[in-house]
């Protein structure tokens, strides 16, 4: 999870354009999005104010929903949340309990609903190579028409392992190009992809579109 908390915000910001299908100023907003934070800044607040409403959003992994999903219900979209640790989900009913959060497995998440937009941050990429190339079916079962995916991964093939309270963290990534190509075999197109983004925190992060 980035430390930095308003570059997560500058990057929840961005992704919203593509929730209105083929909206004209996506290249405009990501181009703001890949400079630095200062010259950012007031093009990422002016996106936040032209995001669409309510557009109701899928968040896999979504841990204790700080600082994105918190920051996504500040800006008035309804946020399901699903993660795989209970306590992180009692951390979630607990700061926003006007909201839907689940405890599951995204591996096998099955909802009967779809949504305008799908985030995995931080979240699929703790997962292994075939775990993840699994989950873009899921990814597209829950989008609906339209809708914009957002997710982190390493910027190369390869595994890592770090730690969280001490205890060891798996992190995995597959090839750019194969990314791309499951984006494409499951109807998203990429809008935008920055390998370790130094405005936040190191971070790879894509943006898609369902197709």
């Amino acid at each position: 999870m980035c430390v930095d908390m308003t570059a997560n915000s500058e990057y929840a910001n961005i992704w919203w354009p593509p929730i209105k299908a083929r909206h004209p100023r996506t290249r405009s907003l990501h181009s703001a999005s890949t400079r630095p934070a200062s010259a950012a800044g007031s093009s990422s607040e002016s996106a936040a104010r032209s995001a669409p409403r309510a557009a109701p959003i899928l968040d896999i992994g979504c841990g204790s929903a700080e600082p994105m999903a918190g920051y996504l219900i500040g800006l008035g979209h309804p946020v399901f949340g699903v993660d795989s640790s209970a306590a992180m989900i009692d951390a979630c009913r607990g700061r926003f309990p006007t909201q839907q959060w689940i405890v599951a497995d995204m591996r096998e998440l099955a909802l009967p609903r779809q949504f305008s937009g799908i985030l995995a941050w931080d979240s699929f990429f703790h997962l292994g190579y075939d775990d993840q190339r699994r989950m873009f079916p899921v990814f597209r079962r829950h989008a609906a028409p339209n809708a914009a995916l957002m997710f982190t991964s390493g910027p190369a093939h390869g595994e890592a392992i770090g730690s969280l309270g001490g205890e060891p963290l798996y992190h995995a990534s597959l090839d750019p190009a194969e990314y791309r190509s499951l984006l494409d075999r499951n109807g998203f197109r990429v809008v935008s992809h920055v390998a370790e983004d130094p405005t936040c925190g190191g971070h790879t992060i894509w943006l898609a579109q369902l197709a």
